[in-house]
C-alpha cells in the first residue's frame, strides 16, 4: 500500500520538499496548494477532505484534531488517519517515519486513528 500525505499549513515547508526529494512516488500535497482545502480552512472540513481524497493528514496539532477526530467518526464518518510530528525528533526523523509508514503499512492500519511518531 502507498500511502498519501496532506501536509498541515503550519508544518515547516521543508517536509514536503524533503519527502517529494528522497521519496519521489509518494503523494504529497500542502494545505494551499492546488486542488487541496485552501489555508484557514477549519480542522472538520479537512478532515472531510482527507476522508474524500483518502490522504492521511500529517500535523502538529495535539491539542484540537484528537476532539475534531472524535467529532468526525461520531457522525459516521473516516479518515484514512493522523500522523502528528514529533517536536523531539529533528525534521529528517520525522520525514524517515513518514517514508518507513508509507513503505510498510498495511491497508487501512491508521483508519479513524491518530498515531504519533514516531510509529511504535
Amino acid at each position: 500500500m502507498t500511502l498519501k500525505y496532506l501536509l498541515d499549513e503550519n508544518i515547516d515547508p521543508l517536509y514536503a520538499t524533503q519527502l517529494r526529494r528522497l521519496k519521489p512516488d509518494l503523494v504529497i500535497r500542502v494545505i494551499g496548494e492546488p486542488v487541496t482545502p485552501s489555508k484557514g480552512r477549519l480542522d472538520p472540513e479537512i478532515l472531510c477532505w482527507c476522508e474524500e481524497n483518502n490522504f492521511i493528514l500529517v500535523t502538529n496539532n495535539r491539542t484540537s484534531m484528537p476532539v475534531h477526530l472524535v467529532d468526525h467518526t461520531a457522525k459516521n464518518r473516516h479518515i484514512p488517519g493522523i500522523f502528528i510530528l514529533n517536536p523531539n525528533l529533528s525534521i529528517g526523523e520525522n520525514i524517515e517515519e513518514l517514508i518507513l509508514a508509507a513503505e510498510a503499512s498495511f491497508d487501512n492500519e491508521y483508519q479513524d486513528r491518530i498515531d504519533y511518531l514516531p510509529l511504535p
